[in-house]
C-alpha cells in the first residue's frame, strides 16, 4: 500500500512573527497548497502554528499522535523547531525553506525561497515515501549552564528546552555566535549580506575566549585540553550564514560531528585568506583552523581567556557554557524527492569527502596537516 492510499495527516507549522508579517502570509500560502494537494492525494492537513517558538513546539509535541508528517515553513530556526519536535520519532520532516540563511536546506540540496517547488517536492516525497535519515547534534546543559530565550538571547531563570535540545546544523560557541548575533540585529537587506557584513566587523575585533574541551574522538579515544581561541564550532552540516562553508567535510549520515576551532590568533593576511576560501568549500585548507571528527564533546570554561558569548544553534540562542554535545546517528527523517536521495549519495558520500580532505592537505583520521 502506498502513502497516497493510506489515510495520512500532515501537520504544518509556520513562523507568523517573522519579517513583519511575511512569515504569516507564506505560512497561509503553504497551508493552502498542501490542503489542495491533500484533496488530490488523500491526506489531511492541520496547522499547529503557535504564537512563539516555544508555543509552536509545545503544540507540535502535544499532538504527536494526530499527524504522520510535519512540515515546517521558514528558516533554520524553524528547522530547529521541527528537529526538536520529531527528532528520534521516525516521523518525517518536510522543509519549506523561506528564511534568510536556509543553510540546512542548502546542505541537503532542497529548494531555497522557491515555495511552489518546495511544496511540490514535499508532496511527491509523501506520496512516494521518499526520505533520508540524517544525523543531529544534541546539546545538554551541565551544572552552571544559563539558558537564553531562543529568539532574543535574553538569559532565562528556567533552562527549558534550551537546556536539552537537538540541532540540525551548527552549534556556534565563539566568533561564529557573535557574528550570528550581529547579523540578527542588522538592518541590512538579505541574510547573506547581513552575515558577510557581520563577519567583517567581528573579525576586526577578535577575542581570546577560554574553553576547556573534553572530546570523544571517532575512534573512541578521549582528548582533553584548554583552548584560548576566538572560535569553537561543533558542526553537523556544512553551511552557516546563507552559504558560508564553515564545515566543508561534514556529512549528514556518518554518526559524527565536526569540531572546528581557530588554532591561533590570525594575522590580517591569514584572515583575508580564510575569508577568500569560505565560499568555495576550502575553508579548512587554511592553516588557522583545527579540525577533528568527534562522537561527543564537553565544552566548559577554562580558567584563562575571555567569557565566551551566548551559544547559538541553527540561528537560535541556546545559553552560556557549560554544555555537553553528542552526535545522534541518523535520528532525523527528512522528506526529499527521489532525485535528491541519489544526489546526496553521490555528492556527499564518504569518498567525495575524503577527496576534499586530502585535497586540502589534511590527514582524514587525525585532522592534522600532512
Amino acid at each position: 500500500m502506498t502513502e497516497s492510499q493510506k489515510h495520512t495527516t500532515v501537520a504544518m507549522v509556520g513562523n507568523p512573527v517573522s519579517d513583519k508579517g511575511r512569515g504569516a502570509r507564506i505560512g497561509a500560502q503553504v497551508f493552502d497548497m498542501l490542503t489542495e494537494a491533500g484533496r488530490h492525494h488523500g491526506f489531511d492537513v492541520i496547522d499547529l502554528t503557535g504564537n512563539s517558538f516555544d508555543d509552536s513546539l509545545a503544540k507540535v509535541r502535544g499532538r504527536m499522535n494526530d499527524y504522520d508528517h510535519l512540515v515546517v515553513v521558514g528558516g533554520d530556526g524553524m528547522i530547529a523547531l521541527g528537529a526538536n519536535a520529531v527528532g528520534s520519532s521516525g516521523k518525517p520532516l518536510g522543509i519549506v525553506a523561506t528564511g534568510s540563511g536556509n543553510d540546512f536546506a542548502r546542505g541537503l540540496s532542497l529548494p531555497v525561497n522557491k515555495i511552489p517547488t518546495a511544496v511540490e517536492g514535499i508532496v511527491g516525497a509523501i506520496v512516494r515515501g521518499s526520505y533520508i535519515d540524517v544525523d543531529m547534534g544534541r546539546v545538554t546543559a551541565l551544572p552552571g549552564f544559563v539558558a537564553a530565550d531562543p529568539t532574543t538571547g535574553k538569559e532565562l531563570a528556567d533552562g527549558g528546552i534550551n537546556g536539552d535540545r537537538y540541532y540540525a546544523g551548527m552549534l556556534s560557541c565563539g566568533l561564529d555566535a557573535s557574528i550570528n548575533d550581529r547579523a540578527n540585529h542588522s538592518r541590512l537587506p538579505g541574510g547573506s549580506l547581513r552575515y558577510f557584513a557581520a563577519v567583517l566587523v567581528e573579525v576586526a575585533h577578535l577575542k581570546r575566549y577560554g574553553y576547556h574541551i573534553r572530546a570523544t574522538l571517532a575512534d573512541g579515544t578521549i582528548e582533553e585540553h584548554d583552548l584560548i581561541t576566538p572560535m569553537v564550532t561543533v558542526a553537523n552540516s556544512r553551511h552557516i550564514g546563507g552559504g558560508l562553508e564553515v564545515s566543508p567535510y561534514s556529512r549528514f549520515d556518518d554518526g559524527l560531528l565536526d569540531l572546528i576551532w581557530i588554532d591561533h590568533m590570525p594575522g590580517p593576511l591569514e584572515i583575508a585568506d580564510a575569508i577568500s576560501k569560505a565560499y568555495n568549500g576550502k575553508l579548512l585548507a587554511s592553516r588557522i583552523f583545527g579540525w577533528k571528527r568527534v562522537r561527543a564533546v564537553e565544552i566548559t570554561r577554562a580558567a584563562a581567556g575571555d567569557e565566551p558569548p551566548v551559544l547559538m544553534a541553527d540561528g537560535e540562542y541556546i545559553g552560556r557554557l557549560p554544555v555537553a554535545v553528542r552526535a545522534c546517528d541518523r535520528s532525523l527523517r527528512v522528506l526529499v524527492p527521489p532525485a535528491v536521495v541519489g544526489w546526496h549519495e553521490r555528492a556527499r558520500g564518504e569518498q567525495a569527502v575524503l577527496d576534499a580532505i586530502r585535497r586540502d592537505g589534511r590527514d582524514p583520521i587525525t585532522g592534522a596537516f600532512v
